[in-house]
């Protein structure tokens, strides 16, 4: 179909939202994103773009700086008291045109938002989704009274998304009984560029280096029997995230003690969308597919549905087609990749010492004898290339 003219209003300026709104913008369409903040800005985070996801970055052209954006040497499974390591994965095994940047989540915002702008694309703040009406013409219904309407609507709203629950209903979440601890801290350690999980009895810390490597990236995730609250935004007491950890040895208490203001949220596990789309409207990132942070591939998953939402539309004869095959050609990716981030936690947090030693002694048997075969378990996920030439 003919994206040239095509009237496009995005709900959510996150990385989704921002990115569906350059590809379609740079094919023609008109675009117009509606966020709810005061500002296009997400602090105190960082992510891994691995190279599934940084496909999509590149057919964008825009540019990741090495400096700003280190490139990762390897993943390193770590135990928890000591910092031995246990498991390898170089990520210089993954071949050319391959690579795994470590970014702070502000910077790749920034980034796509600038894009958006430069291309004539427009931003409007403070603009909160009350409801949305699918239909030939589709509307937005905004907090405010304003009425929006478009010929697609693109529901990047997030977590507690109003277009996914318009398309599917409420799905009240699930908590997993774990909690996560986030904080971007100076690198005291001379960390390396490199992705590591350290592996404790019910307990992890992922670290890795941002910004030429002067801070580092902290994600601590502990088990706990209840939370109440699903947010991104609370603030836990330093303190009490030093004392949950403070068994952890090496490098990661040293890091954790540079934690003023630590991030403080419930982990609760969504269903992949039923629904992804309705008469003109559609969902893409969380708002489809909320995803836990054991795999890293939150920010991923968003950048490939942002580029196939795009890619299907333009080979499609209708949007109606377009949307069908987007839907298609991306739940049952979304649901394997959320099924290995949720099985992931278990075998981060193993608690019997027997069953841990013997665990880590098997991965530390894979990483020494068959390195190649450890990290081609993860084909499926890293050469997975969202912009290959259209499909189905």
């Amino acid at each position: 179909m003919k994206i040239d003219g095509l009237n496009i209003a995005v709900i959510g300026g996150g990385i989704g939202g921002l990115a569906a709104a350059l590809a379609f913008r740079r094919a023609g369409a008109s675009v117009t994103v509606y966020e709810q903040a005061e500002a296009i800005r997400e602090v105190g985070a960082g992510l891994q773009l691995s190279p599934n996801g940084l496909k999509v970055i590149e057919a964008l052209g825009l540019p990741l700086a090495p400096g700003g954006a280190p490139r990762a040497a390897a993943v390193s499974l770590r135990d928890y008291r000591a910092g031995r390591e246990v498991l390898r994965l170089d990520l210089g095994r993954l071949g050319p045109g391959m690579e795994y940047r470590l970014v702070h989540r502000a910077d790749l915002i920034d980034m796509l938002a600038s894009a958006v702008r430069e291309e004539g694309g427009k931003i409007r703040l403070l603009q909160k989704l009350g409801s949305v009406s699918p239909g030939a013409r589709p509307e937005a219904h905004m907090a405010n009274g304003d009425r929006i309407s478009a010929d697609l609507i693109l529901g990047a709203d997030g977590l507690h998304s109003v277009v996914r629950a318009a398309l599917n209903g409420a799905a009240p979440p699930h908590f997993t009984g774990q909690v996560a601890w986030r904080a971007v801290v100076p690198n005291v350690v001379n960390h390396p560029p490199e992705a590591r999980v350290h592996m404790g009895p019910h307990r992890h810390v992922v670290s890795y280096p941002l910004r030429d490597g002067a801070e580092v990236n902290l994600v601590a995730v502990q088990e706990r029997a209840d939370w109440t609250e699903e947010s991104w935004s609370l603030t836990g007491d330093p303190a009490d995230l030093r004392a949950a950890f403070s068994d952890f040895g090496g490098d990661t208490a040293r890091l954790l003690a540079e934690a003023d203001v630590p991030g403080l949220w419930g982990l609760f596990r969504h269903p992949v969308a039923e629904t992804w789309h309705g008469e003109g409207v559609a969902l893409l990132g969380d708002a489809a597919h909320p995803t836990l942070p054991f795999l890293a591939q939150g920010a991923n998953l968003a950048l490939e549905d942002a580029w196939e939402l795009f890619d299907a539309c333009r080979a499609a004869p209708s949007l109606e087609a377009g949307l069908t095959a987007y839907q298609k050609r991306r739940q049952e990716r979304a649901r394997r990749v959320i099924a290995a981030a949720n099985g992931n936690a278990w075998k981060y947090h193993l608690a019997m010492p027997g069953l841990r030693d013997a665990a880590h002694l098997v991965l530390r048997a894979g990483g020494k004898f068959a390195p190649d075969l450890m990290l081609r378990q993860f084909d499926w996920l890293y050469r997975y290339d969202p912009t290959a030439p259209t499909f189905g």
